[in-house]
């Protein structure tokens, strides 16, 4: 019922927005002002111009659009208003191509029980990270248990291709980590689309064509992209073969095509190189090179996890060996470890044995944790696994901090080195005294507590500079370079140890 009326209301204010901002108002509000300056005089013309604004601003209209993104709001809960959607699209006068796309979570129930979310709770935050992969006259439905339909603006040049893209700008939407506490961290989703010339079919055809390509998807595998038309000849198009990402991504961690990239981090103070963090990167042979985003949910649900992981741990350890061979004084690498890998009890044991056959002390092994992980863990294997890779002498970084909810005495028994704050603390901070404020407390919180800083997502000169002045010990992001594979890390920390004008230093760096 709350959430009818509220659907209602929305509706409502967005039909009025429309009215307030479409031609004919923009055509009558002269007319209105000169009228109310005439019957009421300077009175009446100055509350107009108040009213005017103020209408405006209750109604949504400014700021409602982004360009080039759909209205923000709850998903329309009908399957009728569907059918009615695609039937507009196919008779719309302007002519043109219309479309029907429904997709799917493949994990629809594990994440709404694992999170506690209401089915209506989880559509929501669904739509909300599709939104903003469709245009601004696209519209979405959520059709309850699961399914969402989207029908796309009609247009002449709706081909094959240009639906594939949708569906794959659809698929990377859906795969954005979403950094909110509680919120669900990404997802896949398989995808049906059915396409029709305008004045064929009806809107149930339609829509009965992009179900039978969702079922065809999901029975294939999951984050699968099908594509079919409808009407008397319905079947598939001929168009690129479907999406099968978790399939590529398995043969991809197999085969070797996932492997460790290295993003620097320098001191501050002098400028120096203090480490490398190990950053997972898959080298797809048509994609590019892809970012965990788009293909850990997938390991994850192969059971591949604790695989990548020992993988980006050997890459890391092994580049540090060469570093150090070459002559590069490196003193440590990080490596981000999941919950999951922290709960392993064989965790500390299998780090100790890379660390021996690396021949590295544990020191040059920087392990890098969520803040997360610890507000939420109590003293149980992960903390334990925490503390004795700290007794090893490996370095503990909280990654991300001011995101979570950690408290000072969580941070003092899981026995952390080094806080990371968080890239929404750093950026536009030279330009941002409220940001500044926030870095310094953490910085002087930090500095209580004995414990070193780093400041992630550094992109500018002055962001740079800025944290150096408020004292913090280190930084990173793609202001100072971007994450490189191992091949090109030599004549990265050659060209960077000339811009201090000096070689790096060996014997100092080294533990």
């Amino acid at each position: 019922m709350i959430r009818r009326l509220y659907h209602s209301l929305f509706s409502l204010r967005r039909r009025a927005a429309a009215l307030l901002t479409g031609p004919m108002a923009v055509a009558l509000l002269p007319v209105v002002l000169f009228l109310g300056h005439r019957v009421g005089g300077e009175d009446a013309l100055a509350l107009a111009t108040l009213a005017v604004p103020a209408a405006l601003l209750l109604a949504g209209a400014f700021g409602r659009h982004r360009r080039g993104t759909a209205d923000i709001g709850p998903p329309v809960v009908s399957g009728r208003s569907l059918r009615q959607a695609l039937d507009a699209a196919l008779g719309h006068p302007g002519g043109g191509m219309a479309a029907c796309i429904m997709l799917q979570m493949d994990d629809h129930d594990r994440l709404r029980d694992g999170e506690g979310l209401a089915a209506a709770a989880l559509a929501d935050h669904v739509a909300l990270h599709l939104q903003a992969s469709l245009r601004r006259r696209d519209r979405i439905f959520f059709l309850g248990g699961g399914p969402f339909g989207i029908v796309p603006a009609p247009a002449r040049r709706m081909t094959a291709d240009a639906l594939w893209q949708m569906g794959a700008r659809l698929q990377e939407g859906s795969q954005r980590i979403d950094g909110k506490p509680g919120a669900v961290a990404g997802f896949s989703v398989c995808i049906g689309i059915a396409m029709a010339a305008v004045g064929r079919d009806t809107g149930k055809d339609l829509m009965a064509a992009a179900a039978a390509a969702l079922a065809e998807a999901r029975e294939t595998a999951p984050a699968t992209i099908c594509l079919r038309r409808s009407g008397p000849k319905r079947g598939p198009v001929a168009g690129p073969r479907p999406l099968r990402l978790h399939d590529e991504a398995v043969r991809a961690l197999e085969g070797g095509e996932i492997t460790a990239w290295f993003q620097p981090q320098l001191c501050t103070d002098t400028g120096r190189v203090s480490g490398f963090e190990a950053l997972a990167r898959w080298c797809h042979p048509q994609r590019g090179v892809l970012a965990p985003a788009r293909f850990l949910p997938y390991l994850e649900r192969a059971g591949l996890a604790a695989q990548l992981q020992e993988v980006i741990l050997r890459d890391a350890l092994g580049a540090l060996g060469k570093w150090r061979a070459l002559g590069f004084g490196i003193p440590s690498v990080g490596v981000n470890f999941s919950p999951v890998s922290l709960r392993d009890p064989a965790l500390a044991d299998a780090i100790a044995w890379e660390l021996d056959r690396h021949d590295l002390p544990a020191s040059c092994l920087t392990v890098e944790i969520l803040e997360a992980v610890v507000s939420v863990s109590p003293d149980d294997a992960t903390a334990r696994n925490i503390r004795r890779l700290s007794k090893m002498g490996c370095r503990i970084d909280l990654d991300d901090f001011g995101t979570g909810h950690a408290s000072i005495s969580s941070l003092r028994r899981f026995q952390l080195n080094r806080l990371k704050i968080d890239r929404s603390f750093v950026r536009g901070i030279d330009g941002d005294p409220d940001q500044q404020r926030m870095v310094a407390a953490i910085l002087t919180m930090a500095e209580q507590l004995q414990l070193d800083t780093l400041a992630e997502g550094v992109e500018s000169a002055g962001e740079h500079a800025l944290l150096a002045q408020l004292g913090c010990g280190h930084v990173q992001g793609f202001g100072i370079a971007r994450p490189i594979p191992y091949e090109r890390t030599p004549c990265w920390l050659s060209e960077h140890a000339a811009k201090l004008g000096s070689p790096p230093e060996i014997g100092r760096a080294m533990p």
